[in-house]
């Protein structure tokens, strides 16, 4: 009965993901800002998102850092909710970590929490609580970008695959969580680290949300209304 319910709130939740698509758009148009040109900052970011694009299609994948990243993502998660991690375990066909407890965010976060482009971020914010301003910011930014496609890909490629932590929670709501979760986040960033504001953010999402189910909801009332035309007309 849980998968169930876990499945039509996957499907109610589709047109949200039709209105994040669109307001993700939205937000990498406003983080531009009023110039139009995108910051030397930004710029880093998508250099590094290519150069691991780059390393990904010509060199054979890093899988025993993604392993224990997955892994050590599972136990960091496990710890911000109270539970006990053990026995980690990592090997290039696959790893494991025991939990004494475990919950959807901790069971999903691999999928969603950039474990490699967190450790870059504190490294920084180390950094910048001892010197000022921040030194290098093109290349901490170009680290980002280079973790976070790590992230990406690895996900993209692991969803491919049979895995358990998927099918705990169901395969359609997993990936429309996952999927979510990942934009939101991006959003967040950009919201962060370029001219884009929040309050410009929300207004994205809620526009683009309510068009999304207005969208379904109109479509649904015509098809509703072309079966009872349908119907009289025999």
């Amino acid at each position: 009965m849980a998968g169930f319910f876990r499945l039509l709130t996957a499907l109610s939740l589709l047109p949200a993901c039709c209105g994040v698509v669109m307001s993700l758009l939205d937000s990498i148009l406003a983080s531009s800002g009023a110039s139009g040109w995108i910051s030397v900052e930004s710029m880093s970011a998508l250099g590094g998102v290519a150069a691991f694009s780059l390393c990904w299609m010509a060199v054979s994948h890093p899988v025993r850092a993604y392993v224990l990243g997955h892994e050590l993502t599972h136990a960091l998660w496990g710890l911000l909710f109270g539970a006990k991690p053990s026995d980690l375990r990592v090997g290039a066909g696959g790893g494991s970590v025991r939990l004494s407890k475990s919950n959807l965010l901790i069971t999903l976060a691999p999928y969603f929490f950039p474990f490699y482009t967190f450790i870059v971020v504190v490294a920084a914010l180390l950094t910048y609580a001892f010197l000022r301003p921040l030194p290098f910011m093109p290349l901490w930014m170009f680290l980002v970008g280079f973790t976070w496609a790590f992230h990406v890909l690895f996900t993209i490629e692991t969803l491919t695959q049979r895995q358990p932590d998927i099918k705990l929670y169901g395969r359609m709501f997993s990936w429309v969580f996952i999927f979510l979760v990942n934009a939101f986040i991006v959003m967040a960033w950009l919201a962060v680290t370029t001219p884009l504001t929040f309050p410009q953010l929300f207004g994205f999402l809620a526009h683009r949300t309510i068009a999304s189910y207005a969208a379904v909801a109109e479509a649904a009332a015509g098809a509703v209304k072309f079966l009872i035309d349908l119907k009289k007309g025999a």
